[in-house]
């Protein structure tokens, strides 16, 4: 599966020109079908004609891919990565300074392997996330290595 996903990123990222942006590559079952999932954003968000545009940009590049690395057929989804957008480089941390975060951790820091809160900065490879802890505010630094999966997230 990871595979797949690497050998897509490489067809398919060059051909992903401004304004639009490639968020994320998923490929995986949905019922009893194989899905792949495109997740691609753009400034003020994307609209339903930017997926079908990128539909056809997309579906060819996948079909010239030698060989071929999809062990079965599957539908192709090109979306948006809503409001939960993955984090997934260093790059997408940076521009989600000032921005509500959920952060998985491999490893605890102070008991904890998830922190849900405002990310204050992302400076020298680490993370200062602003949180609530029951009813008092607290920060904590996580270096970036430590960091699992970090996404968007809505406040409620």
């Amino acid at each position: 599966m990871a595979r797949i996903v690497d050998i897509v990123t490489q067809a398919i990222a060059p051909h992903i020109k401004a304004p639009y942006e490639l968020v994320d590559v998923v490929y995986g079952k949905m019922g009893g079908d194989a899905l792949l999932s495109i997740f691609v954003d753009k400034e003020g968000g994307i609209s339903l004609n930017d997926t079908a545009e990128l539909s056809e940009v997309i579906s060819p590049l996948l079909d010239q891919i030698q060989p071929d690395p999809f062990p079965e057929q599957y539908m192709l989804e090109v979306t948006s990565p809503g409001l939960e957008r993955p984090l997934k480089t260093a790059e997408a941390v940076e521009k989600a300074v000032g921005k509500y975060v959920h952060v998985k951790l491999y490893q605890a820091i102070d008991q904890q392997k998830v922190f849900e809160g405002t990310l204050l900065s992302f400076q020298d490879q680490e993370l200062r996330i602003e949180y609530m802890d029951k009813t008092r505010k607290k920060q904590v630094t996580i270096p970036y290595q430590a960091v699992a999966t970090a996404r968007l997230a809505v406040k409620l």
